[in-house]
């Protein structure tokens, strides 16, 4: 009986899809999706939402200066932080994570395509410079 299991599963580890690493060229081109509200880098200005350097690992309502929603400043408050798996589940749906917020954006429903974006982002300090 154990082998049978232990057969199963090692059945179903191989049929499992194997992950590549994230490629940043196509985080890039992914980027464009969010280019009309967001920029990133050393000239990284306000548009309709903040700029997104630093983002990944930074607290919620990082960037001074920003009119956060109140989800999101709640978030602040409670002292979350945008680790990859928050932005992975805030870029599949923002409704998600922030019901009330600003962000007017469906989300990214390919699981590669966030995983890209979100190494892509990860390049970036909060000066907008690479790492």
């Amino acid at each position: 009986m154990r082998s049978t299991i232990l057969i199963a599963l090692l059945l179903a580890a191989a049929a499992a899809p194997a992950r590549a690493d994230p490629d940043i060229a196509k985080g890039e081109t992914a980027f464009k999706k969010c280019m009309a509200c967001h920029a990133v880098g050393p000239d990284a200005k306000v548009k309709v939402g903040p700029p997104l350097n630093g983002i990944v690992g930074a607290k919620w309502a990082h960037f001074e200066g920003y009119a956060y929603s109140a989800d999101i400043k709640d978030g602040a408050a409670a002292g979350k932080v945008w680790d990859e798996a928050t932005l992975d589940t805030y870029l599949t749906n923002p409704k998600t994570l922030a019901p009330k917020g600003k962000m007017a954006f469906a989300g990214i429903k390919n699981e590669d395509e966030r995983r890209d974006l979100i190494a892509f982002l990860a390049q970036f300090n909060t000066d907008g410079s690479k790492k």
